[in-house]
């Protein structure tokens, strides 16, 4: 089959790889109709994150058809049109019981390159370095599923393929960051980053109840997608302060939760950011964390802090202020699989439309130039689609 392969740093190429084959009775094979590029993707494709091979096959936000089920497989059938959630759940295991899915204990092979750093192993995703599985990712045309009748929804009629799938990762997981936001009726939430996930945070925050969602970025055409989705917005390149910049936008008060979805490669202003790039580049931090320093210091006293973006090693972290400010710090990988049935009723009722995501629509076999867009921003790329 044909796939997307990480070569090296910032090396990417299409070759053809060999065909997933079940594994186990529990698997599950998915005819890839619909991949899409994936801001955490870009940490190891710069390398920031360790743990690619040369020769691997990334990506894990997808959905297509079942085309082969093991013999214990029995919640979805061959022909079946799926989305799979990026983390991989066993759903026997403590933490999925507790719909903790991206901390399954089950679904890790490679837990034990894990364990030194976090103290306890996440569970596995698909495409995302081997310390995180080694699993072979969803640019290609076929993937293997793990514990299918855990991890494969049928997609209700009425959704389209493009709007199922972003229910595999940048919903749930924009959604559980406004879910960790405990919203209450004439909440004000704050969403750095209008990248697929936060757009997708904001939307969420909406639909939960909140009477003002303001997203910050400095992109012209992400901050009219977000305008056009009704959402406030704030331009962070043309003020000389966030926390007073919001300060004014709520009374004084200051959002009652920040939702941070960039990650370790934000962009940023002043002496923050030359310090975090030139410590980034040397290697001696991993993250660049602008926007995460802002959420805290911008949010309200007793407010929720919710954190989407990927972060490893962060200098300069602000404990002191949420202590002080009595604040809540939430994160998670997503846990899809809690999400994604609530996920579609949604979409059914109108409230939510994924699809406006897709920026760029293109096959398989040129999605080395898709992520040359979408790493740059180049032509207002939001998210490419690949079509294997």
């Amino acid at each position: 089959m044909r796939a997307l392969c990480w070569m090296g740093v910032n090396d990417l190429s299409v070759e053809t790889v060999e065909d997933p084959k079940l594994l186990n009775p529990h698997d599950v094979i998915v005819e890839v109709r619909l991949t899409t590029t994936c801001g955490s993707d870009l940490h190891f494709i710069d390398g920031y994150l360790p743990g690619m091979r040369e020769g691997d096959v990334f990506g894990h936000e997808f959905m297509g058809d079942v085309v082969e089920k093991g013999a214990e497989v029995t919640s979805v059938n061959v022909g079946d049109r799926v989305v799979v959630p990026s983390f991989i759940g066993c759903g026997a295991c403590w933490y999925c019981d507790h719909d903790l899915y991206s901390a399954c204990d089950t679904t890790n092979p490679n837990a034990a390159m894990q364990q030194p750093l976090l103290g306890y192993p996440s569970g596995g995703i698909y495409g995302y370095t081997h310390p995180f599985g080694g699993y072979q990712g969803s640019h290609a045309q076929y993937v293997r599923v793990p514990f299918g009748d855990v991890n494969c929804f049928p997609i209700p009629e009425g959704i389209t393929d493009e709007q199922a799938l972003f229910l595999s990762d940048a919903v749930p997981t924009g959604y559980m960051g406004a879910d960790f936001c405990d919203i209450s009726p004439g909440d004000t939430v704050a969403v750095w980053g209008a990248g697929g996930v936060g757009l997708m945070a904001a939307v969420s925050a909406r639909i939960l109840g909140a009477e003002r969602v303001i997203v910050v970025d400095r992109l012209g055409e992400r901050l009219d997608l977000a305008a056009r989705l009704g959402l406030e917005t704030i331009d962070y390149s043309a003020e000389d302060s966030m926390q007073e910049a919001l300060r004014e936008s709520t009374g004084g008060r200051g959002p009652d939760a920040c939702i941070e979805a960039v990650g370790m490669e934000a962009h940023g202003t002043g002496l923050m950011q030359i310090y975090d790039r030139v410590k980034q580049a040397l290697r001696m931090e991993t993250d660049r964390a602008t926007p995460l320093r802002q959420a805290i210091m911008a949010c309200r006293k007793g407010g929720v802090v919710s954190v989407l973006g990927v972060y490893g090693l962060t200098d300069k972290f602000p404990m002191g202020l949420l202590t002080n400010k009595s604040l809540t710090l939430r994160t998670a990988q997503q846990h899809g699989q809690r999400y994604v049935p609530r996920l579609f009723e949604h979409v059914q009722a109108g409230k939510l439309d994924p699809s406006l995501l897709i920026t760029h629509d293109m096959s398989l076999e040129d999605s080395v130039r898709g992520y040359e867009m979408f790493k740059d921003k180049k032509d207002g790329c939001v998210r490419a689609v690949f079509r294997p």
